[in-house]
């Protein structure tokens, strides 16, 4: 169907449009600056709306785990990206389940009152059943989070704010790519 026989068929388009519009407009505003963020040794890039703080912990003999976070705060809210690299693939699937629950705790959202957990898929992640993303409530904040994981590495994806923006979470989570 070509543009202009679209516009005559009658079908209404100016709400798709407008929705669509305030979207970009949204994900887009003066004081989000996008770019993209390729933590080093953290197999991944993201799209940060602001520069982020990037720390790394390497493994030591107390810790063994190697961990890193990127994180910067930008139009009230804090976007963060954290990562992990774990030694038994044991681990894998009850570190994925951990991570939500444990936001939830630190933001006092109780299970009951938060909408249940939707698969996750990032191009190139290794298949798990507990890669999800989720919408936490809590009394003072809201947060979007993600987890996901490739080999022994898990990844968590967070937006936390005082108001939740899925706009802003969809072009920060769609822009997640995992290295080759």
């Amino acid at each position: 169907m070509t543009l202009s026989a679209f516009f005559k068929s009658g079908v209404p388009w100016w709400p798709a449009l407008a929705l669509s519009l305030a979207m970009c407009l949204a994900a887009c505003s003066p004081q989000l600056d996008w770019r993209v963020v390729r933590p080093a040794d953290a197999g991944i890039s993201a799209l940060f709306p602001c520069k982020p703080t990037v720390t790394s912990h390497p493994a030591t003999a107390t810790e063994p785990v190697v961990m890193g976070l990127a994180e910067c705060k930008a139009g009230g809210w804090t976007f963060s990206l954290a990562w992990a690299d774990l030694a038994d693939p044991a681990l894998v699937g009850p570190a994925l389940a951990q991570m939500p629950r444990s936001l939830a705790s630190k933001l006092n959202a109780p299970p009951q009152t938060t909408p249940p957990p939707l698969p996750l898929t990032v191009p190139g992640m290794t298949a798990n059943p507990a890669a999800q993303v989720q919408l936490l409530v809590g009394a003072q904040q809201r947060a979007r989070v993600a987890v996901f994981t490739r080999g022994l590495r898990v990844y968590q994806l967070v937006l936390l704010g005082a108001h939740d923006n899925p706009a802003v979470w969809d072009a920060f989570l769609a822009a997640v790519k995992l290295d080759s």
